[in-house]
């Protein structure tokens, strides 16, 4: 049976001071803890994380990827920086166009997702910066990227408003915000498509990685996160004033471009 999403909010501790909540997937948590289990759930895939996109996208996670790549037309010389990197498809990509003259940052918040992508750089001959860092705090000046990009990411963060405000703050004016994230498939296939995330994917996780809670809590955390529309518009309130909605594959993933005013 298909869980159902708890309420969010604020509560009380035991001393009756106020604590916020969130969604973690269905779950609802301490904000302050989020972070802490999102973290457990790629420490716990990193290993096999590219091998399960191919398998749970039919491969369509790459043509995804190249798709945001073309719309983000890097030149050479940009300086970009890629959130919550992961492997590093996107950094690569923009690292080959940005040429020597560019710099592209590799960053991620998960130190285990980092280093497997840091050594795929690598083995590829790519020498970047890779950094541990949080989207909410970026350690960056202001004004400071042509491009941001964000991969699969934003819906694992605990304010998206705080991530999406401090990308803003360190693109240059002008500057493009690239996000490219799970959104709400067209209603024809809702039916299926929950089936097969609520039953295929937790199997295959275990399957593939001992692990059929994270794959649980992906499927989860794709019902939570914002529609299309709705992060078109937390994107123009953060600070864009020109936001683009590119919807692919009947509306399975969204990217959207935002330009800084």
């Amino acid at each position: 049976m298909r869980r159902q999403p708890s309420r969010a909010g604020i509560d009380n501790d035991l001393e009756g001071h106020p604590v916020s909540q969130t969604h973690f997937g269905f779950d609802t948590v301490d904000e302050t803890h989020k972070a802490e289990r999102v973290r457990g759930v790629f420490d716990s895939v990193a290993s096999k994380y590219d091998l399960m996109n191919d398998l749970m996208s039919l491969g369509a996670h790459r043509a995804w990827k190249a798709y945001a790549v073309a719309v983000a037309n890097v030149r050479a010389g940009d300086k970009v920086l890629d959130i919550a990197a992961g492997t590093g498809d996107l950094t690569r990509a923009f690292a080959r166009r940005a040429g020597p003259k560019g710099l592209v940052v590799h960053s991620d918040i998960n130190e285990a997702m980092l280093r497997a992508g840091r050594d795929r750089l690598l083995d590829d001959g790519l020498l970047l910066p890779s950094l541990a860092c949080d989207a909410e705090q970026l350690p960056f000046a202001g004004e400071r990227f042509d491009l941001v990009s964000v991969a699969f990411g934003l819906r694992n963060m605990t304010h998206k408003e705080r991530a999406l405000a401090e990308m803003c703050r360190v693109l240059r004016p002008g500057g493009r915000l690239l996000v490219l994230e799970f959104s709400q498939v067209a209603q024809p296939l809702r039916k299926p498509y929950d089936w097969y995330s609520f039953n295929v994917l937790p199997r295959l996780g275990r399957l593939v990685t001992g692990d059929a809670d994270s794959y649980r809590y992906l499927a989860e955390s794709i019902r939570m996160h914002p529609p299309a529309q709705e992060l078109k518009e937390m994107m123009r309130a953060a600070g864009f004033g020109h936001v683009d909605v590119h919807k692919l594959t009947a509306g399975v993933v969204a990217l959207h471009l935002g330009v800084k005013c």
